[in-house]
C-alpha cells in the first residue's frame, strides 16, 4: 500500500464559503467525511506524482493534526513546461475522519504514511462539518438535508 499524506493549508479558502478558511473551507468545497457521496470529483494538485494506485488513501493534515482521509479516484499527471510536471490527486465521496494522536507540522507536496493504521483513531469533526454546510447552503443555494 502506497497511502500518501498531503497538508491542506490553515489559509487555504473556497469561493463558495466566503470567510471561511482552512478545515472549515476545506470541508464546504467537497463531500465531507460521513456524507453521502455527491458524484462530484475534486482536485488536489502536488508537484511531483507519488506511487498511489486508486483505492489508497490521501491522508489530509490541517491546522497541525491529521483530520481524515479520501480514497483516491485516480492521478492525473500533466507537463506544465520547461520539463515540469505537476499532479492532481482526484478525490471523490468516502471520506473518513480521523486522526493520530500525534501533531502533524504541515508541510508542502506529500509524504508517505509513516504510522500503521492499528494507530488511527475516529476523530469527532461533527461542530466543523455543521458550519461547513452552513456556509455552503448560504452561499451557494444547495439544499442540504
Amino acid at each position: 500500500m502506497s497511502d500518501i499524506v498531503v497538508t491542506v493549508p490553515m489559509a487555504f479558502t473556497y469561493d463558495g464559503a466566503p470567510g471561511a478558511k482552512g478545515l472549515i473551507a476545506w470541508l464546504a468545497e467537497g463531500d465531507a467525511p460521513g456524507e453521502p457521496g455527491s458524484g462530484e470529483e475534486w482536485r488536489f494538485t502536488i508537484g511531483i506524482a507519488p506511487v498511489i494506485s486508486p483505492g489508497e488513501r490521501v491522508y489530509v493534515v490541517c491546522e497541525g493534526r491529521l483530520v481524515g482521509y479520501s480514497p483516491l479516484v485516480r492521478l492525473e499527471v500533466y507537463e506544465i513546461g520547461n520539463h515540469r510536471t505537476a499532479s492532481e490527486l482526484i478525490r471523490a465521496g468516502g471520506a473518513v475522519a480521523c486522526t493520530i494522536p500525534d501533531k502533524i507540522r504541515g508541510f508542502q507536496g506529500f509524504r508517505y504514511r509513516w504510522w500503521t493504521r492499528e494507530y488511527e483513531v475516529p476523530l469527532d469533526l461533527s461542530r466543523e462539518i455543521a458550519c461547513a454546510r452552513r456556509l455552503r447552503t448560504k452561499y451557494n443555494g444547495n439544499l442540504v438535508v
